[in-house]
């Protein structure tokens, strides 16, 4: 390490020169400076001042790498004793709890096998409805994608009395009849997909599936309707409500 020197106006035998510059490991004593610049101002010729320059760099080096070493180890057992701070993993929010009166009206409707899927203004229509369903659980054979069910109903409440608005069971049905595009066959399973619009309320999409077989159709879109005041279909685009037919026999795809 070499360390610079500013020399006194004038040097006398005996006196001590004084640092001019800051190491970065510390101060230099007066001692050390002399020492270094005696050892720097030996001839190079002379093989012991070479010699014991070297040995007083390599005590410098070995004593900053000491150093270094000794910090490395107290940073790293700080590092080690310091508890670190949990992840904060993202966190479902809890499902509210479905009050007990939905519960009792789902299972007048489906059956004790029933699950309540949602609940609320579902149609933005300021009545309270649920929405639930006979669910398939999961198993070997029945290793199908989405929520596959067999019996769904959308209830709502009417001075008091929870009444159907709309049922799935082999065909798609409300008060009026069969819905438009609900296949003529007899349908025993069901791919349910549904989300919560802000503006259009409950969305409903019914693919019909063939036993363990997804037939790869496209869904039915089911929807609430404002201007008739009740669920029904949709035609294909998404974009236009379909009439019901009274009977299987007349079912047919009418836009409304």
């Amino acid at each position: 390490m070499e360390v610079l020197c500013t020399p006194e106006k004038e040097w006398k035998p005996g006196a001590n020169r004084a640092c001019g510059a800051k190491s970065l490991m510390g101060k230099t004593s007066q001692s050390d400076c002399w020492r270094a610049n005696e050892a720097e101002s030996a001839p190079s010729f002379l093989g012991e001042g070479r010699g014991v320059g070297t040995a007083r760099r390599w005590r410098i080096s070995l004593k900053f790498s000491l150093g270094v070493l000794s910090l490395s180890s107290f940073l790293g057992g700080c590092g080690a004793d310091a508890p670190k701070p949990a992840a904060q993993a993202g966190t479902k929010p809890a499902e509210p709890v479905v009050p007990e009166e939905i519960q009792l009206a789902a299972k007048a409707l489906l059956g004790s096998e029933s699950q309540v899927l949602a609940f609320g203004d579902l149609a933005k229509n300021g009545k309270q409805e649920f929405l639930a369903a006979n669910v398939v659980p999961k198993t070997p054979t029945n290793n199908l994608p989405g929520t596959i069910v067999t019996r769904v109903v959308v209830a709502e409440n009417a001075d008091g009395k929870w009444a159907e608005v709309l049922r799935c069971d082999e065909h798609l049905k409300n008060q009026k009849g069969f819905l438009g595009l609900t296949p003529l066959v007899p349908v025993t399973g069901w791919r349910l997909q549904y989300e919560q619009n802000d503006e259009k309320g409950l969305q409903l999409y019914f693919t019909p599936l063939k036993g363990a077989i997804d037939s790869h159709v496209l869904p039915i879109a089911v929807r609430w309707n404002p201007a008739t005041k009740r669920y029904q279909s949709l035609e294909r685009s998404y974009e236009r409500f379909l009439l019901e037919s009274p009977s299987m026999q007349d079912a047919r795809s009418t836009l409304r």
